[in-house]
C-alpha cells in the first residue's frame, strides 16, 4: 500500500543528501574566508552610517518593501522529478501527506531569511523609533511569519491554476498588499494595517476559491518549477566543483559572439582561446554572474567612504570573479570530441588564462573608473596598478594550477 508520507521521507533524505554533497563545496576556506570580510566591512559601516541617518529617512518604506518582498516570495519546494509525472500521478489522490509535508519544509528552510532580514534591519528600525520597546519590534516578526505562512499557501494554491497570467496578476497583488501591511505597521499606523490585511484575507480566500474549481494538481507545472530550482542550485555549486547532471542552458547573444568571436584568426592555436569566449557569453550563467559582480562591486567602492576599504573591495571582487570563471575549464568535460582535438593541453590551458586576465582587466578598468568618477585620483592608480598585478599573480599562480 502506497504511504505517501514514508514517501515524503525517502524523498526528502535524497534531496538532502545531494545537496549536502555540493554544500561543502561551496562553503569551503575561500568563500568563508570573503564571506566574512564581507560581512565585517557591511556591519562596520552600516553602524557608522546608522550614526548619521538622517530624521526624515523613509525607514517605514524600506522595512516595508523589505518585508513585503520576503514574505511574498515564497516558494513551494515539493522534490517532484521527471519519473513522476508517469508513476504518481495516478496515486494525486493518496498524495495529501506528502504536499503537507513539503509545506512544512518549504517553511522551514525559508525562515532563515526572515530571521536575517529582521536581525539586519533591526538596528535601522530601533535608531528610528527610539521610543519603542523591542517586544513592539518582536510583534512585527511575528506577523512576518504569519504573513510568509499565508503566502506560501497561497503560492501552492496557484500551483494548481494553469494559467500563468492568473498566477501573476494574483502574486502581484499580494505583493503590494504585504508591502502595504508592514508599512503601515512599522509606521505605527495599525488601523490602517488592520484594513489592508483583511483585503488581503480577500485576496487569500479568493486563492482557496479559485484553487477548488481546478480539476487537479498541475504536475508539468510542479515539476518544472523544482526542477528549474534544482538546476540553479546545480550552476552555483557548478563553480565550486564538477556537477555531472547539470543541464546547461544555452542562449544565443549573435551580437557577442560576433563582437567578440569574430575578432580571432582562423587557425588550430586558436582553438580553445574561441571556445571559451563563445562558452562564456552563450552556456550557462557566465555573462551574468560577471556583471553582477561588476555592478555590486562598482557600488561597494562608490559608497564605501574610506580610500583603503575601497581598494580591498576592487581585490575582494576580482578575486570573486577569477575564482567562479575557473569553471569555464571544466564546461565542457561530457563531451568527448574535446579529447580529439589537435591541439596540446598547455594551449588549452594557456586560452583560459588568458581570457581570464582579460576578463579581470576589463573589471580592473571599470572600478578604477569609479576612482576616477569621484576624483580620488591616488585611488585611481592604486586600483589600477594593483588590480592588474593581482589579477596576473592570482591568475597565472593559483588559478593555472587548479587547471588539471
Amino acid at each position: 500500500m502506497f504511504n505517501s508520507h514514508d514517501f515524503f521521507k525517502r524523498r526528502f533524505s535524497a534531496h538532502i543528501k545531494e545537496t549536502s554533497r555540493y554544500l561543502k563545496y561551496i562553503f569551503n576556506g575561500h568563500i568563508a574566508v570573503a564571506s566574512l570580510f564581507l560581512i565585517s566591512a557591511l556591519a562596520y559601516y552600516y553602524q557608522q552610517w546608522l550614526a548619521q541617518l538622517p530624521e526624515d529617512f523613509p525607514t517605514a518604506w524600506i522595512i516595508g518593501i523589505a518585508f513585503g518582498l520576503l514574505v511574498s516570495y515564497s516558494p513551494v519546494r515539493t522534490l517532484l522529478k521527471e519519473p513522476d509525472l508517469v508513476f504518481l500521478i495516478t496515486a494525486e489522490h493518496k498524495m495529501n501527506a506528502y504536499f503537507r509535508n513539503a509545506l512544512i519544509y518549504s517553511f522551514i528552510i525559508q525562515i532563515y531569511l526572515i530571521f536575517l532580514a529582521v536581525a539586519a534591519l533591526g538596528p535601522l528600525y530601533f535608531e528610528t523609533y527610539t521610543d519603542r520597546e523591542g517586544s513592539t519590534y518582536l510583534l512585527t516578526l511575528f506577523v512576518v511569519l504569519v504573513f510568509k505562512l499565508w503566502n506560501l499557501i497561497a503560492n501552492w494554491w496557484m500551483l494548481r491554476v494553469r494559467d500563468r497570467s492568473i498566477r501573476h496578476i494574483d502574486l502581484f497583488a499580494r505583493l503590494l498588499l504585504n508591502i502595504a501591511v508592514f508599512y503601515f505597521l512599522v509606521n505605527g499606523e495599525l488601523f490602517l494595517a488592520g484594513i489592508t490585511t483583511v483585503l488581503f484575507v480577500v485576496v487569500f480566500l479568493y486563492d482557496w476559491n479559485l484553487s477548488n474549481k481546478q480539476a487537479g494538481l498541475a504536475w508539468e507545472l510542479l515539476v518544472e518549477k523544482d526542477q528549474n530550482r534544482m538546476q540553479t542550485f546545480y550552476r552555483i555549486a557548478n563553480m565550486f566543483t564538477d556537477v555531472p547532471h547539470i543541464k546547461n542552458r544555452i542562449k544565443k547573444r549573435h551580437w557577442l559572439v560576433s563582437m567578440l568571436g569574430s575578432r580571432l584568426p582562423f587557425a588550430k592555436q586558436q582553438t580553445y582561446n574561441y571556445l571559451y569566449r563563445i562558452t562564456f557569453i552563450r552556456g550557462g550563467d557566465y555573462v551574468g554572474m560577471y556583471v553582477r559582480l561588476i555592478v555590486i562591486g562598482g557600488l561597494f567602492i562608490y559608497f564605501v567612504p574610506n580610500l583603503w576599504m575601497k581598494l580591498l573591495f576592487v581585490l575582494l571582487f576580482l578575486y570573486m570573479s577569477s575564482f567562479q570563471l575557473m569553471t569555464l575549464y571544466q564546461h565542457h568535460r561530457t563531451i568527448m570530441w574535446l579529447d580529439i582535438y589537435p591541439v596540446e593541453v598547455e594551449v588549452r590551458q594557456k586560452a583560459l588564462t588568458s581570457w581570464l586576465f582579460q576578463l579581470t582587466l576589463v573589471q580592473t578598468v571599470l572600478f578604477a573608473l569609479v576612482f576616477l568618477l569621484q576624483l580620488e585620483y591616488l585611488g585611481f592608480i592604486v586600483a589600477l596598478a594593483g588590480g592588474i598585478v593581482f589579477s596576473y599573480v592570482f591568475i597565472h599562480g593559483y588559478v593555472k594550477q587548479k587547471l588539471v
